[in-house]
């Protein structure tokens, strides 16, 4: 991670996020502020570094498009991870508003990047405490952009540095405003593939233990058991190598046979682990475009007990 820029595949899913709200229809997730945190040079980097891999990976698919816009769509719906970005990412706000309506008061976005939903949704703020939670590099490069652009920071929100392999979320939230007694919303997006299970488990124990029953917690993650082979097995390893790549390899997987039992040990309950058939079903069905769910991967919700 270089401490100008911060996390490489941040700013990556940022521009998955804000080329998806710009050029596709129908959309699977609204983000139309994303492009905005990525200056002229990221994402001219990132583009670049996609052509390049595309070239790699299916120089039969680039040599048949026209230009660059077709090799960027072609390289973003059939061999990035901008589809399960997209889908989490709504899945996770959908599941954060019906927490809302049932009295949640605080939300925690871990592993934050360049998330805009404080600034997307200002309206929702009232009665709202947001903290983002990121390693510095990466808030620091965040914040000189919102500086950048003049966008004025809502005074609900918190940027709370962590580094989730070496400090303890429990003990570096509690130096803020946060509340361990009030409702909370947990959201972890794209993040517990670049850790250690023991973090994963250690971070997830610690959401567990500062906040009240009833608070509940998102997350996607790699399961060994879903087929992987074919064309699955291409996109995997396409995404795998462009990960590595930026320097952010990915480490941990997760088995969803044994997950209820992992979790309920740390003082957590399963309430939804989201196959990638019922995610194909719930965001891509009917879609005419390359976009579908991954084959690998799901999205956990559960909930403090």
């Amino acid at each position: 991670m270089k401490e100008h820029r911060g996390s490489r595949t941040a700013l990556g899913t940022a521009f998955m996020r804000g080329y998806h709200a710009l050029y596709d229809n129908p959309k699977i997730f609204e983000d139309p502020l994303a492009y905005s945190l990525l200056g002229n040079e990221e994402r001219s980097i990132i583009v670049r570094h996609w052509m390049t891999r595309l070239q790699s990976i299916d120089p039969s698919g680039a040599a048949s498009c026209p230009d660059e816009t077709s090799a960027l769509k072609r390289m973003l719906q059939l061999w990035s991870a901008a589809p399960t970005v997209l889908s989490r990412a709504r899945y996770a706000e959908e599941t954060l508003m019906k927490a809302i309506g049932q009295g949640t008061r605080q939300y925690v976005i871990l592993g934050a990047g360049m998330d805009t939903f404080a600034f997307r949704y200002r309206e929702r703020l009232e009665g709202l405490r947001v903290f983002e939670v990121d390693h510095p590099a990466t808030q620091t490069f965040k914040r000189r952009r919102i500086a950048e652009l003049g966008w004025e920071i809502p005074a609900q929100l918190h940027f709370v540095s962590l580094d989730f392999a070496d400090e303890d979320l429990d003990k570096m939230l509690m130096c803020w405003p946060y509340n361990p007694g009030s409702l909370t919303f947990f959201s972890w997006l794209g993040v517990t593939y670049y850790l250690s299970p023991d973090t994963v488990f250690s971070t997830l124990s610690a959401v567990a233990k500062i906040s009240p029953l009833g608070s509940a917690v998102t997350f996607d993650y790699f399961d060994p058991n879903m087929d992987c082979t074919g064309k699955a097995a291409e996109r995997l390893k396409a995404i795998m190598d462009s990960v590595q790549s930026l320097g952010e390899p990915i480490k941990a997987c997760f088995d969803s046979s044994t997950l209820d039992h992992d979790l309920a040990c740390i003082g957590l309950r399963l309430e939804e682990n989201l196959t990638p058939s019922d995610i194909q079903k719930r965001y891509f069905k009917g879609r005419s475009d390359g976009y579908r769910a991954s084959e690998h991967t799901r999205f956990a919700l559960a909930v403090v007990e």
